[in-house]
């Protein structure tokens, strides 16, 4: 118990950073958009997709920690935690609309190249840079502490790639007026930016569906359950996530209570099972001659 409440508070220590840098990325991103129609700069617009990503990367780790400070009541019993999913879900679909709409204009525009100006793009640019490396700067302590910040810590580190990818074109267009390499970045950018979204998509689906969670394999939870001294069988076994981190387990087991205690199953079973990551269990204790009765009466009926 002392653990959890000692992450609790390193999540909600690092909330202000957060939105600072929640802050910071949302103001830039108006500007970059609307400096992606003034200079006609599809790299830019593009860039500003990727820049959303951060923005809902971070908000999303700021409603993961005020939600986390919500109880769970008689009508939502395990909390709020789904919230963050549906919140992934919504900015993955949306994303992925985005970066086919980009990929799609940057295919047209390389077939006839716009006039860009290069001058604006690079300045807006730059500034974006310099968003991206304040972000990081910000958020760089708390991503090695918390998986949530980690993750909007990635974002950003990633969209810094994308800033200095547009600096690039500006400069090459500057430089050799070769317009198109406009639409190239903008195309880089829309690449990068979409298996990561279908990814997000994919994952916060699984959760949603209550999918197995990633990285956990039942094909190894269970014959390590019924490796378990005093286990006969196990049966009902499911696993899936309430979010992000948040691991759930129930399980039948059927066990020889002549041999060991069921407190003494139950304590090993849900040692065992926590050590896949998985913080909530319902484990199940029958005795091997009770299942036998009860599987008799079920097939019997």
């Amino acid at each position: 118990m002392g653990a959890e409440h000692s992450h609790g508070k390193v999540r909600a220590g690092h909330e202000k950073t957060l939105w600072i840098a929640l802050a910071l990325t949302t103001t830039f991103l108006v500007v970059e958009i609307i400096g992606a129609f003034v200079t006609n700069s599809l790299a830019l617009l593009s860039d500003a997709a990727h820049m959303f990503t951060d923005a809902a990367a971070l908000a999303i780790a700021l409603a993961a920690i005020q939600i986390g400070k919500r109880i769970a009541d008689r009508k939502r019993t395990f909390g709020y935690y789904r919230f963050e999913i549906l919140a992934a879900a919504f900015n993955a679909i949306l994303l992925l609309f985005v970066a086919i709409y980009i990929l799609y204009e940057a295919y047209q525009r390389l077939r006839t190249p716009a006039e860009i100006q290069s001058m604006g793009m690079l300045v807006i640019a730059v500034a974006g840079l310099c968003i991206n490396l304040i972000s990081m700067r910000l958020l760089r302590a708390g991503s090695e502490e918390s998986l949530n910040m980690k993750g909007a810590y990635l974002e950003v580190w990633s969209d810094m790639l994308g800033s200095i990818g547009v600096i690039a074109a500006a400069l090459i267009i500057r430089f050799t007026g070769w317009n198109w390499v406009d639409s190239l970045v903008a195309a880089a950018i829309g690449l990068w930016v979409l298996p990561r979204t279908w990814i997000l998509l994919k994952e916060s689906i699984n959760i949603l569906l209550q999918g197995v969670p990633k990285g956990i394999d039942l094909e190894v939870i269970e014959p390590a359950l019924r490796g378990i001294d005093g286990v006969n069988e196990i049966h009902d076994l499911h696993v899936w996530s309430l979010t992000s981190g948040k691991n759930v387990l129930s399980v039948h087991v059927v066990a020889d209570l002549s041999r060991r205690t069921d407190q003494e199953i139950l304590a090993e079973v849900d040692r065992l099972v926590r050590g896949f990551e998985i913080t909530h269990t319902t484990i199940q204790i029958e005795a091997d001659g009770f299942h036998a009765q009860q599987q008799t009466s079920t097939e019997t009926h």
